[in-house]
């Protein structure tokens, strides 16, 4: 049974946030992808827009979430379906951490508002 423990997960960092890899092609997922999201308080997200769908959900923080325009304010609990095509931003102008569980599709990419192509690594 393939179980990833907290110390074998990858982690990687980008924008100011923190992205830990549990479930991957490294760790024998075929097709999910799933990762923690740490944002630090203070951090400002960048703008992107996501080639397949995400769903985010919320474990700690209150962090601003703008999907295509639209901002909410989440709270642990708060589950975010992000559809393919969306412009997704993550900030976190809170006093704390925010941590979020994310998951999608293997092979999810990142078009930047310049254009550039993100392949995220914990999502290959």
């Amino acid at each position: 049974m393939p179980v990833v423990r907290p110390d074998h997960a990858t982690v990687f960092d980008l924008h100011g946030a923190r992205f830990t890899s549990h479930a991957s092609a490294a760790t024998g997922a075929e097709r999910l992808r799933a990762w923690r999201l740490d944002v630090p308080a203070g951090t400002t997200g960048v703008e992107h827009s996501v080639s397949a769908e995400e769903v985010l959900h919320l474990l700690d923080g209150s962090p601003v979430v703008t999907l295509d325009g639209e901002a909410t304010v989440l709270v642990p609990g708060d589950t975010v379906v992000v559809p393919a095509g969306s412009r997704l931003k993550v900030d976190n102008p809170g006093p704390g951490p925010a941590a979020a569980w994310v998951t999608t599709t293997a092979g999810l990419r990142a078009t930047l508002p310049d254009g550039s192509v993100v392949d995220p690594p914990w999502a290959v």
